[in-house]
């Protein structure tokens, strides 16, 4: 029998408060576990709007513990009732002054297996996020949940090749990655690198993208959030660039040792030649 997974993802738009954003995000969830699915990832700092359009303290409120906080804490009784493995990218304030661009995963039955904090934090015009987050130190965990083995990269981290790859021989089966990315800045890249690392690496990948305008600035987030398998072909059609979508796609996962093992690409690294690539 195939071992077939059945993911969603959601791209939203901003409704203006924290309280009903969360509340979409939970109908969403409902809604696609009515649909079958067994999993379900969000977009980057999906309670909040994406502040880091503007370098203000105020925004410093969205912040809240991981995985004590209000919202994880919610999202851990969502997964109770809808049993689905749930990927919940927050503002995370680990104590005062320390903060992190984070995404917790729940399991099936509510439980909490982690955390992974974005490692490459940006700081360019509309995207302020050193003011706010500390570069991530909790490594590149690989969370074996009930559909199995999970990881996360958030946003910019897509343009860094290593961190895929550590995912990857980390175990990886499936890579989520909340973003907020907008039509001017990179968008011919969306549909390029997340693919490209689905290939390089072989195993799927969540590619989530925030979709619409915000108050804080005139980032145009183009949605277009999709799945892609491990020969980075789309799983099916890619998500609207102007609208709000929850995408429900079957995943199967012996696709990952079928293409491993035809293309072989673990197989052929040479980590004793890569001494380079990690010297400053």
């Amino acid at each position: 029998m195939a071992n077939v997974v059945r993911a969603a993802l959601v791209q939203a738009t901003w409704t203006g408060d924290s309280e009903s954003m969360v509340a979409k995000h939970e109908e969403h969830a409902r809604a696609a576990a009515r649909l079958g699915a067994r999993i379900i990832g969000f977009q980057e700092v999906f309670n909040a709007p994406y502040f880091c359009q503007v370098q203000d303290p105020e925004h410093y409120r969205w912040a809240e513990p991981v995985p004590d906080g209000p919202t994880v804490t919610r999202m851990r009784e969502l997964a109770r009732e809808t049993g689905m493995v749930i990927v919940v990218p927050v503002f995370e304030a680990e104590q005062s002054g320390f903060y992190y661009n984070t995404a917790a995963v729940i399991d099936a039955d509510g439980s909490y297996l982690g955390k992974y904090r974005k490692h490459h934090i940006p700081q360019v015009e509309g995207f302020w996020e050193k003011f706010y987050f500390r570069p991530g130190n909790a490594g590149w965990p690989v969370f074996d949940t009930a559909v199995g083995k999970v990881g996360v990269y958030i946003c910019y981290d897509r343009h860094f090749p290593e961190g895929w790859r550590q995912l990857g021989l980390n175990g990886a089966q499936l890579v989520f990655n909340p973003s907020a990315t907008s039509r001017g800045l990179s968008a011919y890249l969306w549909q390029l690198e997340q693919p490209a690392a689905a290939v390089a690496n072989e195993y799927f990948v969540a590619a989530i993208n925030r979709v619409g305008r915000e108050e804080y600035g005139d980032d145009d987030f183009y949605g277009t959030s999709y799945f892609v398998d491990p020969r980075g072909r789309f799983v099916g059609d890619v998500a609207s660039d102007t609208s709000e979508e929850l995408l429900v796609r079957d995943l199967d996962f012996d696709l990952i040792e079928e293409v491993r093992q035809q293309w072989a690409f673990y197989r052929d690294r040479r980590p004793d030649a890569y001494e380079g690539l990690v010297r400053p």
